[in-house]
């Protein structure tokens, strides 16, 4: 005689399921979908933005459905991701006024790595404990969710949002300026996907043509001329002369701070407007152009830290230098360290060996600087990159009021940003004469070469430098490089010591060839490379990347290139 054995009752798919199932049993799933809807209906704040979260959410869960064919352990996944996502990104903008990207998951380094860590020094353990919690409630909904979701279906529908997502992203591609807002947060970054994967298919991480027109000239000895000076190159944080602006009021005796030992004004053509710093760093230390990077120029230092060795500091270390940089915030941060060291700086001090508070009067570098010279003058001469901050956004608070220069007054601008950012600059140039005086009074044997530079305009700048134009205008001014809005300044001073030579101080000068002004003033002989770029100012009346649309630049990184100067890209 034959017993039947009680078997299991089988799982139903999903449209058996949702028929014979009462609502309790999809309460679950339909609750974290609604959850992901009031996700977007929160951040995300216009149609197309929507319309991408919405396809970024089907085609998740597709990719989930595939592997587990469980829609409520699929969903939950999928809000994980998102919820991280956004938490990440709200952070990045807390930080650095610009939401997640997907190229901050395409370039993982470990200077990053290591600064997240220290702004999250819980990070691990808060992880360890979230997936022990989150591991016992994806094995319990992995056994009661009744629905099961056929493969090729779940596969078609991903396959489709996927295409959607495609069409949209390269339909209306991301423009610069959707980067530095608190808000968009899944679609950003998924748009900022396609993007970027078809870049990088496109050119790789840097432009360069397929072969060099010609090598560079093998590297020859440093010839000894005399004593040569110190070197001081000082970043002068959102300065620039704001007179440039229409109708701007400013006090007696403004603009002396813009002006070089031999009476002129000469201005610098930047590479960012209003914010990224790190372009211009890029500009003076390794004497290229960030615009080579394309899509992926705010990450430049990222890129080119550990492949990227050609630079002012290594050049100079070859005549004899030691390098030194003092910076403001972690070296972490972009990944600054490892780049410094990649372009030659040997001795990388950071803000936390500082002990600064990030935003410092400049008479804090300079004093730390005026430290440093004293230490390690006797080795020979120095090359010592002093980065300021004193008039970094923002300017809606009075920074130290305390030390406003005696006698100095509110000009009364309409905008209060502008007279606090008027105030900062008195304070700036107070600072930095009584740097010039104390070089003078402390190392009176010792010869300076100081060259200063503007990274960048204030945000401000941009909206009131015409200030009829809409957003969109003003963006395309920017995509445009329109120079009335990166124009910034670059001044030549000198403490005992008289500048060789200024043939290449032009008065209009694109940043990536600040490093020759330098050389030259200082009675440097130029390397290869150097002397190779010192012909492409020549011929390009001091443009660098927008003298041939970029054609200079890609050929000069090819060279590079072949040099063994820039590697990996």
């Amino acid at each position: 005689m034959t017993t039947l054995s009680p078997t299991r009752p089988a799982r139903l798919p999903l449209q058996g399921a949702l028929a014979r199932h009462s609502i309790g049993r999809i309460a679950p799933v339909a609750l974290l979908h609604l959850v992901a809807l009031a996700i977007m209906l929160w951040s995300e704040i216009n149609l197309l933005s929507m319309t991408v979260f919405a396809l970024s959410w089907g085609f998740v869960n597709g990719l989930w459905l595939v592997l587990l064919r469980r829609p409520a352990l699929a969903a939950m996944l999928s809000l994980v991701l998102f919820v991280l996502m956004i938490m990440v990104s709200r952070f990045k903008f807390d930080v650095l006024w610009m939401s997640l990207n997907f190229i901050d998951v395409m370039i993982i380094d470990a200077d990053t790595f290591s600064f997240l860590m220290m702004i999250f020094p819980n990070v691990r353990t808060a992880t360890i404990v979230a997936a022990l919690a989150f591991i016992p409630l994806a094995l319990a909904i992995w056994r009661l969710d009744p629905f099961r979701v056929h493969r090729g279906a779940a596969a078609l529908a991903s396959a489709a949002c996927f295409a959607g997502i495609t069409g949209l992203s390269l339909a209306y591609p991301v423009a610069p300026g959707e980067a530095f807002g608190d808000f968009n947060y899944v679609s950003h970054f998924t748009r900022t996907g396609v993007d970027a994967v078809s870049a990088y298919f496109e050119q790789g991480f840097l432009e360069s043509d397929p072969t060099a027109m010609g090598a560079l000239r093998a590297e020859t000895p440093c010839v000894s001329v005399g004593k040569r000076p110190h070197i001081i190159l000082v970043h002068d944080e959102s300065s620039f002369d704001i007179r440039a602006v229409p109708g701007i009021k400013v006090s007696p005796g403004y603009g002396r701070h813009f002006r070089s030992f031999d009476g002129k004004a000469r201005k610098l053509l930047v590479e960012g407007a209003g914010g990224p710093s790190w372009y211009t760093e890029y500009n003076v230390l390794s004497g290229l152009s960030s615009r080579s990077y394309g899509r992926f120029q705010f990450f430049v230092t990222r890129i080119a830290a550990g492949r990227v060795e050609r630079g002012l500091p290594r050049s100079l270390q070859r005549c004899g230098y030691s390098t030194h940089a003092i910076y403001p915030v972690n070296g972490g941060f972009l990944a600054a360290s490892s780049y410094y060291k990649g372009v030659g700086i040997e001795d990388f001090v950071d803000g936390k060996a500082l002990g600064s508070n990030v935003l410092e009067p400049d008479q804090f570098y300079f004093d730390a600087a005026a430290r440093m010279i004293e230490q390690e003058r006797r080795r020979g001469p120095m090359f010592l990159y002093v980065y300021l901050t004193a008039n970094h956004f923002t300017w809606d608070y009075p920074f130290h009021e305390e030390l406003t220069p005696t006698g100095w007054r509110d000009p009364g601008n309409a905008m209060p940003e502008v007279n606090e950012y008027l105030r900062r600059q008195a304070m700036s140039e107070r600072d930095y004469e009584a740097f010039l005086a104390r070089l003078k009074h402390d190392f009176p044997g010792e010869e300076f070469l100081i060259v200063r530079y503007g990274d960048h305009q204030p945000d401000f700048a941009k909206h009131l430098i015409e200030p009829s134009l809409d957003a969109w205008d003003l963006g395309e001014r920017l995509l445009g490089f329109d120079p009335r809005y990166y124009t910034t300044y670059y001044a030549i001073d000198a403490v005992n010591f008289t500048p060789v030579a200024l043939g290449s101080a032009l008065d209009m000068l694109d940043a990536p060839y600040l490093p020759l002004v330098v050389q030259e003033a200082a009675g440097v002989p130029l390397n290869p490379s150097f002397a190779e770029q010192k012909r492409i100012l020549e011929r390009c009346a001091g443009l660098f990347y927008g003298c041939g649309d970029g054609a200079e630049a890609r050929r000069f990184n090819r060279a590079l290139i072949e040099a063994g100067l820039i590697k990996g890209l």
